[in-house]
């Protein structure tokens, strides 16, 4: 299990450069508008969204926690609900250049998703690709 933090950006290509020399790590995958990276040491799942807005590069997009099975985001979601915590449910979902089984909540001022990714896909929402290890319904912004 690892956070996620999803960033917008106003540059994509500088914020690859800066992450890679901060976490010493290469990126993981980068798409059009779209970048990620699989940090081991601290946890975290760092993707990057190319904006085109002003005023958004720098904000935040979303937060998440990456698990590794389906059944672990059905346990979470019901602990959730359980709670008291309204989720949009368990689903099955292609986004952000994977196929994933998420839900995800509202905290009073960020989105939460819990996931895990099932497959790489080729585009944002569409064909697969091999699966690797390791990745967000395309993602409130």
């Amino acid at each position: 299990m690892r956070v996620q933090l999803a960033l917008n950006v106003t540059n994509l290509e500088e914020s690859i450069d800066f992450y890679q020399k901060m976490f010493g790590v290469d990126v993981a995958k980068v798409k059009p508008g779209y970048a990620n990276f699989a940090i081991e040491n601290p946890p975290l799942k760092l993707i990057l969204f190319e904006s085109d807005q002003e005023n958004t590069g720098g904000t935040l997009n979303h937060l998440g926690v990456e698990v590794e099975t389906a059944d672990e985001v059905e346990v979470v979601e019901k602990r959730l609900t359980g709670a008291g915590i309204e989720t949009t449910g368990v689903d099955d979902t292609e986004c952000c250049y994977a196929a994933k089984t998420e839900t995800w909540v509202n905290a009073p001022d960020n989105p939460w998703e819990w996931y895990v990714k099932n497959s790489d896909l080729a585009t944002e929402s569409g064909e697969t690709q091999a699966v690797e290890p390791t990745e967000t319904t395309c993602c409130p912004a």
